[in-house]
């Protein structure tokens, strides 16, 4: 008997402008011990399915065919008190967003607690033994300790391994897995990968696991389906799919995985004629507006120069300075980027890369060391104005897709705010004009500006943070993570776009990224960070194929190979390379 029935399921978003089918007639199932993985592209309502079987789908979205049985029982005609009782205990769910699925105003130890108790109705005590083993399951270092902090003491990926515990902890029938990896490195993704299917061999739970990784699919799911424009439009085993697919769109989309083990001057793009409408338009940068000339003096030497940085975060309060508990973030943190150079930062999460990042655009002030930008210490800067002109010169593309975009302003106004900030166009005219054209370049068209945040799925909300950034004609771009909440077609003509624009403007890069393929492709020389400090730095081609630390050996046996991923039945076409 399945686990979880979903059949026929027709999801509409109806609004002034018309319908929206955003699922329609999917039909999934899922057995005990069997893992499903659901791929596509971002907005193919993948995700839809998700908050829909656990009754926690958006307004205006409504279900209007098919129904979702969980073993016998039909729940999607229960109503909201009964649908509340399953959630957590009988479906768990991992979101696709971990800093808006968590409580900001409570501990990780009040959430992981509080839920334990509600479901397994234990005391407080075993409720708080079972929520530190679970964060010790899932690589939260010292969780006896971290289990007292906020949500926003901890990197992006340490969020998603919190989410990952809350999911767990009381012991679901079945699991809905949305992105559950997205911003895990190579080492915690095998480590909770190996978690997920230990879960579901030995208590048979059942899981759905939505993702644009083909390498989390070849490793540990039984069955695909593959959507497009919320259709099912191929369905099989993991071996047939990955080896042998049947649909044109299922072989153009696992065609455009990055290659790990060489260097291509471009990513390949998903062929499927039907996606064209979702693709970049090409730049002709001689006559565009991010082509004219920016008023940015040269300079010698490196752009960008970083002189021994810490960070310093205190993780316990107290009067007394001799009772304070605190860790550094970065420890002791020095590297040079070049004018024109793309340099990639690699490491596990809460080894202190972002916040290197946050430290570089002034977000956050260094305990000790120097920021150097175009031969000014940034941190020696008190002047306002002055520290808008840097600000102007450097952007930045931040992680997280979902709380980096204001969601009561439109997508018109949210790229334009810059562009009027630092007074770049003329008129209202021309700044609408701006903003349309960077959104055809990022493949979401002119029309996603009259819309709200909210309407668009995550790999399009990180587009439009892209085309943010591009606004102010930056000189030096920070991207931390910027294709995480991206499906591999998507991600290769973002990157691409990336590489073009680097490339024709000469942009300068800062590139942070646990996706080891795509740091190959993009970056010229990659920094291996591990705890806050800086092991090793190379060259992209002497690191890949010669590292001299052993962290960095660690972090490439377990990246994905083209190798491993055949042994599942993948051949990528030589041709599409």
């Amino acid at each position: 008997m399945d686990l979880l029935n979903i059949n026929n399921l027709r999801i509409e978003f109806p609004s002034r402008h018309g319908t929206v089918v955003a699922v329609d007639q999917v039909t999934l199932r899922v057995g005990p011990g069997e893992v499903l993985g659901v791929v596509g592209e971002s907005g193919a309502g993948k995700s839809t399915i998700g908050n829909a079987v656990i009754g926690l789908l958006e307004p205006p979205g409504e279900m209007t065919g098919g129904h979702v049985y969980l073993k016998s029982e039909q729940i999607d005609t229960l109503g909201p008190e009964a649908k509340r009782k399953i959630r957590g205990r009988r479906i768990g769910m991992i979101f696709q967003d971990p800093l808006t699925s968590l409580d900001p105003l409570q501990t990780i130890e009040q959430q992981l607690v509080e839920t334990i108790e509600q479901h397994l109705k234990l005391g407080e005590k075993k409720a708080k033994a079972r929520a530190i083993d679970l964060l010790r399951q899932v690589g939260i270092p010292d969780p006896e300790v971290r289990i007292q902090n906020y949500p926003h003491q901890f990197s992006g990926g340490m969020r998603q391994r919190v989410v990952i515990a809350l999911a767990l902890c009381a012991e679901p029938e079945v699991i809905i897995a949305d992105e559950p990896t997205t911003a895990l490195d190579v080492s915690i993704q095998a480590q909770i990968l190996d978690l997920m299917r230990r879960l579901c061999r030995e208590t048979q739970v059942g899981m759905i696991i939505i993702t644009h990784d083909m390498g989390v699919i070849a490793e540990i799911t039984d069955r695909v389906a593959v959507m497009y424009r919320g259709k099912v439009v191929e369905e099989g085993t993991t071996e047939k799919i990955l080896g042998n697919p049947d649909h044109p769109y299922t072989r153009s989309l696992i065609s455009a995985v990055p290659r790990p083990d060489i260097r291509l001057k471009r990513f390949p793009m998903v062929n499927y004629i039907e996606a064209e409408g979702s693709r970049p338009r090409n730049i002709d940068l001689s006559t565009h507006w991010l082509g004219q000339t920016r008023d940015f003096e040269s300079i010698s030497g490196p752009l960008l120069s970083l002189k021994n940085l810490v960070m310093t975060f205190v993780t316990r309060q107290s009067f007394l300075k001799s009772r304070r508990k605190t860790f550094n973030a970065v420890d002791d943190v020095s590297f040079d980027i070049h004018e024109g150079e793309v340099f990639g930062l690699v490491g596990e999460s809460g080894s202190g890369k972002s916040t290197v990042a946050r430290m570089i655009c002034s977000l956050y002030k260094p305990a000790a060391g120097e920021v150097n930008f175009a031969g000014t210490d940034l941190t020696r800067i008190t002047s306002e104005s002055e520290r808008d002109f840097y600000r102007r010169q450097m952007q930045m593309i931040f992680q997280d897709p979902f709380s980096s975009l204001n969601g009561r302003m439109k997508v018109m106004d949210i790229i334009a705010e810059p562009i009027r900030f630092h007074k770049l166009a003329r008129s209202n005219r021309e700044i609408e004009q701006i903003v349309t054209d960077l959104l055809d370049h990022v493949g979401l068209g002119g029309r996603a500006a009259v819309r709200f945040p909210h309407e668009f799925s995550g790999g399009q909300r990180q587009r439009i943070s892209i085309a943010r950034a591009l606004a102010t004609r930056p000189r030096f771009l920070i991207c931390d993570e910027p294709t995480s909440a991206l499906d591999v077609s998507i991600q290769a003509q973002i990157l691409n776009l990336l590489k073009d624009l680097q490339e024709q403007l000469g942009l300068t890069m800062l590139f942070i990224s646990h996706d080891l393929p795509v740091i190959r492709q993009m970056c010229d020389r990659v920094g291996v960070m591990k705890q806050g400090k800086l092991l090793e730095v190379a060259a992209t081609e002497d690191l890949f194929e010669n590292p001299q630390s052993s962290y960095t050996h660690e972090l490439l046996d377990l990246m994905p190979s083209l190798q491993s991923l055949s042994n599942r039945g993948l051949e990528v076409e030589a041709g599409q390379q």
